[in-house]
Formats: C-alpha cells, structure tokens, sequence
C-alpha cells in the first residue's frame, strides 16, 4: 500500500493494521454517557418493549382460542372442566400472556442489543450475535421438546395410571398451569450450552474441566430433571434429565471447537 493510499484509508482500516488486538479491543463509536443518559437510555428501550409485550398480548387475546386449542391437542381424550366462574377467562389472560411474551421476545432482544451494544468491544460484538442467536433458537426448541415429548409423555402416565379408577375430568386451569410451567421450564433449560459458551469465551471455566465434573452433571441433570418438571412421574423426568445430559455435552463440544 502506498503512502498516497494510506493517507485516504479510513482511520478504521489504519488502526486494524497497526495492531490487531488493539483494533478488537476497542469500543467504536464511544461515546461519554452520563448515569443520567444511561437511565434514561434504559427507560426508552424498557417502555418501548412493554409497549410491545402489551400488544402482542391483546394480539393473542384476541386470537387466543386456536391457542388454547392448539395446547389441548396432547391431553386426547380428556374432557376439561371450568370449576368456577371466569375460570377459563382467566386461562385466556395466562395462554395470552405467556403467548404474547413469546412473540414479543424477538423486539426485546433487540432492545436490549440496542441498549448494551454501545458499550461493547469489536471482540464482545462478535460473540454476541451467536449467543443471542443461539439462545433464541434452543428457547424455542425447548418449547418445541416440551409440546412433542414432555407434555404427551406426563399426560399419557397419568392417564393411564388411573384409566381404570377414575374418569379423566380435568380443570383447565390446573391443566394450562402444568403445560405452560413445563414448556417454559424446558425452553430455560436448554439453555444450557449458551452459558457454557460464555463461561468458556471469558476463561472461566474450559471445555477439559466440564468434561472432568460430569459425575456432578449427571446428578445434576437428575435433580434438574425432578425440579423443573411439575410431574411426578419416571418418564418426564428421566426425558428432561437426558435432554439436559445431551444439551451439556454438547456445550462441551461447542466449547472445545472455539479453543476453549
């Protein structure tokens, strides 16, 4: 390069040449921001989100008995009950609810992105649009286990188990409480490997001593397995407890690719 050319290269490009590390290291665009600018920065990006935390749950409100339809789709042959007045209605606001969060999620991420993103390095910008990436996708696999695997695994044991005793007569309430707990428990647990991604990237903890403590894991996955399932049934619990064994090593993997 010549000097002719050196002199109208960006600044940018000047710095990367002189020193990589440096250049990764740097905050571009840094801007002094006082504890006041930061809150009220934080302030816009909080309200603009439950705006849209808001109207996507009066979206699926209004929207709101496919949804519920949709959820009762694992319960075959089950007939539900309203035990008290508004109870369903009631339903209809928590189906919305949690439904509206789910599809608000994308905004608020960015939001957030929006509002940490100024203070990051070149080399912090670079991992986190895979950890944001990644965490969305397993969330949304983790409902997605839950709905196909969890939820007809816990309801068909308790169907079973008491086919002959009783008549399956169920509160909805109760019902919409026990999918939704365990859907969005799945969906937390999965996001396993996220965390061990950060953990290894910030040298904390490398891929060799993950590796070493999986007898803790193992036990690990078992309590979490009995934890976050609101069942008390073997099956549920032994389908998380793997799931969370398979998500775990496969974090180690994740983490020893990236040299950690």
């Amino acid at each position: 390069m010549t000097p002719s050319e050196l002199d109208t290269a960006p600044q940018e490009s000047l710095d990367t040449l002189k020193d990589p590390e440096t250049y990764l290291d740097e905050v571009p665009n840094d801007v002094e921001m006082s504890l006041f600018d930061h809150l009220e920065e934080l302030r816009k990006r909080i309200f603009y989100s439950l705006i849209a935390v808001f109207l996507s749950m009066a979206g699926c409100f209004v929207a709101v008995k496919p949804i519920v339809q949709l959820l009762e789709i694992p319960a075959r042959g089950v007939k539900f009950l309203q035990l008290a007045p508004g109870e369903y209605f009631f339903v209809s606001l928590k189906v919305a609810g949690y439904s509206g969060l789910l599809v608000a999620s994308p905004f608020i991420l960015y939001q957030i992105l929006l509002f940490v993103l100024p203070g990051l390095t070149r080399r912090e910008r670079r991992f986190i649009g895979p950890v944001v990436l990644g965490s969305t996708v397993l969330f949304f696999l983790g409902l997605g286990f839950s709905y196909i695997a969890l939820v007809p695994a816990a309801l068909n044991f308790f169907i079973s188990y008491g086919a002959d005793v009783v008549e399956q007569l169920w509160s909805i309430d109760k019902y919409f409480e026990f999918v939704l707990l365990l859907m969005f428990s799945t969906g937390l647990a999965f996001q396993i490997p996220v965390i061990q991604m950060l953990l290894g990237f910030l040298g904390i903890v490398s891929s060799k001593q993950m590796l070493s403590g999986w007898r803790t894991v193992v036990l690990g996955a078992a309590i979490l397995g009995a934890v976050l399932t609101p069942s008390t049934d073997p099956l549920t619990q032994s389908l998380l407890g793997g799931a969370v064994l398979g998500l775990y090593f496969g974090g180690i993997g994740m983490v020893k690719l990236v040299g950690k």
